[in-house]
Order: structure tokens, then C-alpha cells, then sequence
């Protein structure tokens, strides 16, 4: 199948595509990596008039440290992310989830600032965003604002963006000495998209008690989802057999999984349950480090 007909444009600058944005409307779609937009063309699930190419923007590109926040740029390709000692030292949760993005080509090409925009609720960004409290730079010719994770995951393929606005760049709050990572995920094969996945951030005190704890589940509804009753088993406690089969019990409070093509929700939960165990062990393993 062909893409349907549209007009291209390969814009100079930012303040170029914004205005363009603004003339077209819902009319235009943003091209970058195309890896989720060329696809989804060819099969004409969307039909744009207008592309606008912003590929090119090196002002979208690259890592910004800045005080206590990493700042992303949104054509920063998953490539990059991997290969970034600022992500692995800052951000160990995302250097941890990059692996997991589809296959090598796709990753040479697609990009942070895609996955967020697109927010496939199978895609790994959006959970590691959610867990770590990130948030989305988003600019049109209206002006800057920046939306929480929280705020900007809105449900399937939805998000806080207006059809004005393009995503310049992703802020993480930089890992602090205190805080522990885990990622797990549940797909067929390596690479395709996951059938259940769990971003964990976690902080301990002396005690080794929990502190603090995001866990940020996705593939298992319409949108990343934190799991505030599980997690609230395992704050101000040590992580123990006994508090993670706690926690899995409380986990069919948090999560209603759908029943589709791959899985009955009742055996998504039991996905989601698994995960959570293997995470709060990985967790254990490391909270006197």
C-alpha cells in the first residue's frame, strides 16, 4: 500500500516549522526519524496534507547538563542515548531502557523526541519519563511551556501537544547518589514491542528502608501507569519476601489490563505481578550499595 498524496516541506530553523505548524493546523504532521509516521502512512492510518521535515534542526539535537536537570534535545536518537556517558551517569534509568527500543536500525534513527510524542503505551520512553518525573519542553508560536509527565500522557496515543506545537526537548531530574534503578519488560522476541514492561526508581535511607518509589508499568493499559497502591506496601519498609507479595497483591487495585490479541487481562496481571517481583528483587540487591 502507498502513503496518500501530500505536500513536503524541509524547513531551515525551528521558528520556520512553528509557523508552519500554525498555518496548517491539524493539516501538518512533524517528520524526524519516521520510523513510527512513515509506516502508519503507508498504511494510511494517517492522512496529513502537509509534512514538515524538521529533521534537520541541529538546534533539537544534543544534551544539555544543567544544575541538578539533563536536558535532552528531541532528535537525540535512541543511538546517541546508548552511546551517551551523560545518560549512563545521569540517567541510568533511560541508559537501562534504551536497549529495549525495537532493533539496530530502527534505534540508528528514531528518536526520544518521537517515542514521547507518538506515546505508544507499549513504548519504553514514556513509562522511564513518568518514573523518573521528567518533563516536556513543548514550544509553538504561542510560546514555551513545559508539562509534566504526569499531565502529559493523556490516554492512547494522546498527549498534553497541541496540533501547534512541537516537542524540542525532554528534562530528567538527574539520578541523585541515593536512588536505585530497575527495568524489566516482556516481549516475544528482543526488540518488538512489549507485552508488559516496569520502570522502577527508587530511593532508600540508612536503614535501608524505601523512601521514595516510582513504579511506572506499561503495555498494560492505554497510557504509562504508576502503581500507587503497590507502592504504598513498599514505602517506609525494607524490601522483603513479605512486602513484595504484599505489593502483588495490591497490584490489581492499580492496573485493569485489557483483554486483546495478545493476552487475557487476567494474565497481563499476572505478567505485571512477575515483573514487580523481579524488579523489587533487583532493587534489594542493590539497596546497601
Amino acid at each position: 500500500m502507498k502513503a496518500p498524496s501530500f505536500a513536503y516541506e524541509k524547513v531551515a530553523n525551528l521558528e520556520e516549522a512553528l509557523q508552519r505548524l500554525h498555518e496548517h493546523g491539524d493539516a501538518a504532521r512533524v517528520l524526524a526519524g519516521g520510523q513510527s509516521l512513515l509506516p502508519a502512512l503507508n498504511l494510511r492510518l494517517t492522512h496529513p496534507q502537509w509534512l514538515i521535515d524538521i529533521a534537520g534542526l541541529d538546534a533539537l539535537r544534543g544534551e544539555r547538563l544543567r544544575h541538578e536537570v539533563l536536558e535532552l534535545g528531541a532528535l537525540t536518537t535512541h543511538r546517541e542515548l546508548a552511546s551517551s556517558a551523560l545518560v549512563r551517569k545521569h540517567l541510568p534509568l533511560l541508559a537501562m531502557a534504551v536497549p529495549y527500543v525495537a532493533h539496530a536500525a530502527i534505534r540508528n534513527r528514531g528518536t526520544i523526541g518521537g517515542s514521547l510524542a507518538l506515546a505508544d503505551p507499549a513504548a519504553e520512553y514514556p513509562a522511564v519519563a513518568l518514573a523518573c518525573e521528567a518533563s516536556m519542553l513543548l514550544r509553538s508560536v504561542r510560546g514555551e511551556r513545559k508539562v509534566k509527565a504526569r499531565d502529559y500522557f493523556q490516554g492512547l496515543y494522546q498527549t498534553a501537544l497541541e496540533s501547534d506545537e512541537i516537542l524540542c526537548a525532554v528534562e530528567f531530574p538527574v539520578a541523585r547518589s541515593s536512588e536505585r534503578f530497575a527495568f524489566e519488560e516482556l516481549a516475544r522476541r528482543h526488540g518488538d514491542y512489549a507485552m508488559a514492561g516496569l520502570a522502577a526508581r527508587a530511593q532508600f535511607d540508612a536503614q535501608h528502608r524505601l523512601e521514595r518509589l516510582h513504579l511506572a508499568f506499561f503495555a498494560l493499559g492505554d497510557r504509562p501507569m504508576l502503581a500507587p497502591q503497590a507502592t504504598a506496601c513498599l514505602v517506609d519498609q525494607t524490601i522483603n519476601p513479605q512486602s513484595i507479595r504484599d505489593a502483588q497483591q495490591a497490584l490489581g487495585a492499580d492496573l485493569s489490563p485489557p483483554d486483546d490479541l495478545q493476552a487475557k487481562a487476567a494474565t497481563k496481571l499476572h505478567w505485571a505481578k512477575v515483573l514487580l517481583g523481579r524488579v523489587l528483587s533487583s532493587l534489594a540487591s542493590h539497596q546497601g550499595a
